[in-house]
């Protein structure tokens, strides 16, 4: 019986480290449009064609994003937000 309670507060100590970092970590981060590689993305695109990481099909897609250091997007090419959305409907409508 002590084995399970240790196990049971070992799982939950665990599980309020995490939730208390995760908001600090991804504080420090932006999602960055334009960078990924075909194939790692980190989530959904623009397009909605799907939802999931690692299914984008082609290098440097404005509408896939990948994280990074908050403040380094467009230092490396990519765009933020508001702007991807801009590119994206505007390369829709041609």
């Amino acid at each position: 019986m002590n084995n399970k309670k240790l196990l049971a507060s070992a799982a939950l100590a665990v599980a309020l480290s995490t939730a208390v970092t995760a908001p600090a970590h991804a504080g420090s981060k932006e999602k960055c449009y334009g960078v990924a590689m075909a194939g790692q993305n980190d989530c959904a695109n623009l397009a909605g064609t799907h939802s999931c990481a690692g299914q984008s099909a082609i290098d440097n897609d404005p509408g896939e994003w990948k994280l990074v250091a908050k403040g380094t997007c467009e230092d490396i090419g990519g765009l933020l937000k508001a702007a991807a959305k801009k590119k994206f409907n505007e390369d829709k409508a041609k």
